[in-house]
């Protein structure tokens, strides 16, 4: 695309493509760069959004990528290896406004005026041997996710150091699956063992050595000390590691949580910057992905719409020196009655 976008959004799983697909039916000039490698991939289904339940991750984002081209949005698949602020002088004569960033691709160089990075992020497992190849097929991490698919089965949920807590919280999950549960824990609050013990959990006790895989299938998790506990499925909480390096090379801070700061609407703490999904949010369904990037996009659009507001309100002499993208967010909300302030201040003016 040789003219200036106004948006390029960077990952095209949920989040990227519902916020290209908002974007493109409000005629922006809009571009997906999609690195093909989503959280869910190796999923067999996705479940959770309504309308799509069931549905293979590689149609759902098949028929979005679809829907985003249906109204002029682009998508192509390749990866941003680099992306710095610029500033331009907004030109009057058919240019869509002031450059903001310039994305750098392997073969070329996109501009455009706003950027909203949907990158998502990688799970982790633990160092266990098996568990990688029978990732989520009978190695899950998500109850509400997969859970339905492996009811009334003998399930587990590996609480590995550090994962306690996220592990005791699975496991609650899990209990409404199946009454048959076990938490395999090297080591446990006594309070955590006490709301688990309430809720019918089984506690084993020691390090998990490996799985038992026989005719394609898990059968058990093997402990260190050889004593196998036969199981048919196995939850476990994965550590979440954010793709979000372009965000933090741009500057984007991050919350206590380590995560990239956004506001209600996915703005960072860059002006013009913008990110929705896994990348920001480790919790995130797919459901909640798009919604983010649906959030994102629509501010998004009013941002542009304010920033050529006030160009077209200056004199041609000033343009030189106005960034009308120079704010940082404030993650406040306005009120009802700063609003109204907001309205009169403006007829006064």
């Amino acid at each position: 695309m040789e003219d200036v976008l106004d948006v390029l959004i960077v990952g095209g799983g949920a989040g990227g493509l519902n916020a290209a697909l908002m974007l493109s039916r409000t005629r922006r000039r809009v571009l997906v760069i999609d690195s093909g490698d989503p959280r869910n991939a190796p999923a067999r289904e996705v479940h959770g959004f309504v309308s799509r339940d069931g549905t293979p991750p590689a149609e759902l984002l098949a028929a979005g990528r679809a829907e985003v081209e249906r109204y002029g949005g682009r998508v192509v698949a390749g990866e941003v290896r680099a992306l710095r602020r610029t500033h331009g002088r907004p030109d009057r004569q058919g240019s869509p406004g002031r450059l903001s960033f310039e994305a750098e691709l392997a073969d070329r160089t996109v501009l455009a005026r706003r950027v909203i990075a949907a990158t998502g992020l990688r799970d982790e497992l633990p160092d266990i041997p098996g568990l990688r190849e029978r990732w989520a097929r009978e190695v899950l991490h998500c109850p509400y996710c997969h859970g339905w698919e492996v009811r009334d089965q003998p399930l587990g949920v590996l609480a590995v150091a550090g994962r306690e807590a996220a592990a005791v919280h699975q496991a609650l999950l899990v209990r409404q699956l199946s009454d048959d549960v076990v938490c395999f824990a090297e080591a446990l609050a006594d309070t955590d063992r006490a709301r688990l013990t309430a809720r019918g959990i089984r506690i084993v006790d020691g390090a998990v050595g490996g799985l038992v895989v026989e005719d394609d299938a898990l059968r058990g998790v093997r402990l260190a000390d050889g004593t196998v506990v036969a199981r048919s499925a196995l939850f476990v909480p994965t550590r979440p590691v954010p793709r979000d390096e372009l965000l933090t090379g741009l500057g984007c801070a991050r919350d206590e949580q380590g995560r990239v700061r956004t506001d209600p609407s996915g703005l960072t703490s860059v002006p013009g910057v913008w990110a929705a999904g896994n990348a920001v949010d480790f919790g995130a369904h797919v459901v909640t992905a798009a919604a983010g990037g649906a959030k994102a996009a629509l501010a998004v659009n009013m941002d542009l719409i304010e920033e050529d507001l006030a160009e077209a309100a200056l004199p041609a002499d000033e343009l030189a020196d106005h960034d009308p993208t120079d704010h940082e967010p404030t993650g406040h909300e306005p009120t009802a009655p700063e609003l109204a302030e907001h309205e009169r201040l403006e007829q006064v003016r």
